[in-house]
């Protein structure tokens, strides 16, 4: 019951975070190819995915062109354990797809900038303009080496401290 308080508390801190600078996103997304399951291949160090393995995230088309997130992880701690969190993003300004917002908690929200994005939507770079939060996401639970080099590579030319990401191992029952 704590750890629940504790990871909410964690959340809403993350979701109000604020810009520190300006970020660079892509300038087009499909979201019809965007949504689906995506592996969480690295991360910035946060609370609220302390301890989750084989990390990943399902976004599913609503009718009202909001996406829902289902982000999913398993513990290290806690035997194996399932975590699930639910939430839903949205593109709040059309000029700029690249930079949709989440809430899993309402009225909170969160930047999900797409810094970089493969043409055939089989990885991407996500970060906040804080640069305190940032992923690899691949549509497989292994990303070539050289892909990921390019994307460590773009990380740090965005002001992002690579030398702190986790890689998360997908190599789960």
């Amino acid at each position: 019951m704590i750890r629940n308080a504790i990871i909410l508390l964690t959340m809403m801190n993350f979701l109000s975070s604020k810009p520190t600078q300006n970020l660079s996103t892509v300038e087009k997304v499909d979201i019809k190819k965007y949504v689906g399951l995506w592996y969480e291949i690295a991360r910035l160090p946060n609370s609220f995915e302390k301890g989750l393995n084989c990390v990943t995230a399902t976004y599913t088309l609503k009718k009202n062109d909001k996406i829902e997130v289902l982000n999913q992880g398993y513990s290290t701690k806690d035997k194996g354990k399932l975590n699930t969190t639910k939430g839903t993003a949205w593109v709040p300004n059309s000029e700029y797809p690249g930079r949709l917002k989440v809430s899993f908690f309402w009225p909170f929200s969160g930047n999900y900038y797409i810094i970089s994005l493969d043409e055939e939507y089989n990885y991407a770079l996500v970060g906040d303009p804080s640069r305190k939060y940032l992923w690899i996401l691949a549509r497989t639970k292994n990303l070539d080496d050289t892909v990921y080099s390019d994307l460590l590579e773009i990380a740090k030319i965005n002001g992002f401290d690579i030398d702190k990401l986790i890689k998360v191992n997908q190599d789960c029952p």
